[in-house]
């Protein structure tokens, strides 16, 4: 849960009305894409969703959310292949079979389409920035790049590897795909859809060569839907009362789950072991309230559940780098500063 992570769309998103998602295609004067023209999609918090025609039947999707989820409904094919990388912040599936999978940054999934045409994307950070490339295998059969038929890319290959039905294979960050989508995020306008065609082949070729098999082996796991609502449910408890202190005994005897699938559910969903992430969730929400207040620091402390303002003192240089006086002295001679 990292601070950048927390922040990042706020700027992007600020001018957003709340409950609303932006969709728009790119050039904007354009006459529609297939994914464009049946997408659906709502949210709880605000998101944008721009989208790149890149060859025929490819589509790039940049998408930036500050929310806890959004629903989505588009079309259902078995022969378009989604392909979805995470940037920054976390993401979560709902797919069929009472099935979800989390992924965190550098991390990418791919299914066909029929897996998730109704389905909710669930944000755990509060936030998520990534891309998603949508490819429909039968018209790039008929539609290949020079480049992919001189190498020989055989579309129907890519189906029977990766749009197994009901299935999503979701796989950690490695270095080959973050050379490809790294370059994509933050490029100026003019370069997007040069570096975007040239990607997208890279991309392919990659795939079109990955063993699937031993790729497996390495592949993020599954939980089921009803442990992702548990671990939620737990999550929601224990940041409503930062100020207590729950042992992983006393969650697992409360919520019926043994103590390892406890420990390895919340890191699946959260991306930390509870006590990092709740160490870090007291330490920046004791930021915001250092920033918001004028509390006494040793007040601040004792709501979040430190028995000593030392143990505070440490556990906010831990993770903010600053002593929490200096930290409030900052960020109040920032606010003199632009008055």
């Amino acid at each position: 849960m990292k601070k950048e992570a927390l922040t990042l769309p706020e700027e992007a998103l600020r001018s957003l009305p709340a409950s609303s998602v932006i969709m728009g295609t790119h050039p904007a004067d354009g006459n529609g894409t297939p994914f464009y023209d049946h997408l659906k999609a709502a949210t709880d918090g605000r998101g944008k969703i721009s989208i790149y025609p890149v060859f025929p039947g490819i589509e790039l999707s940049f998408l930036v959310f500050q929310a806890g989820q959004a629903s989505f409904h588009h079309a259902a094919s078995p022969h378009v292949l989604e392909i979805s990388h995470c940037c920054r912040g976390r993401v979560g599936w709902d797919l069929k079979k009472g099935m979800s999978v989390y992924l965190g940054a550098g991390d990418i999934t791919l299914h066909s389409t029929d897996c998730c045409a109704d389905s909710v994307m669930r944000f755990p950070l509060g936030c998520y920035e990534g891309i998603t490339l949508s490819v429909d295998l039968n018209l790039l059969s008929g539609n290949c790049p020079d480049i992919l038929q001189e190498a020989g890319l055989d579309p129907e290959a890519l189906y029977e590897k990766f749009c197994v039905p009901g299935e999503s294979c979701a796989l950690p960050a490695c270095t080959e795909t973050e050379w490809i989508f790294a370059p994509l995020y933050g490029l100026p306008e003019r370069l997007r859809l040069p570096y975007f065609k040239l990607k997208v082949q890279e991309l392919l070729l990659y795939l079109d060569r990955l063993d699937l098999s031993a790729a497996r082996e390495k592949s993020i796991a599954r939980c089921s839907s009803s442990q992702t609502d548990l671990i939620r449910e737990i999550h929601d408890r224990l940041t409503r009362h930062p100020e207590q202190r729950f042992t992983i005994e006393e969650l697992s005897r409360e919520y019926l789950i043994n103590t390892s699938s406890l420990k390895s559910l919340f890191k699946a969903v959260y991306g930390q072991p509870i006590a990092a992430y709740m160490k870090e969730y007291r330490i920046h929400r004791a930021m915001e309230l250092l920033r918001q207040s004028d509390e006494p620091i040793a007040q601040i402390a004792a709501g979040l559940g430190y028995e000593s303002a030392g143990k505070f003192t440490r556990a906010f240089q831990d993770v903010a780098h600053v002593l929490p006086s200096e930290y409030r002295k900052q960020v109040r001679g920032q606010k003199l500063l632009r008055t």
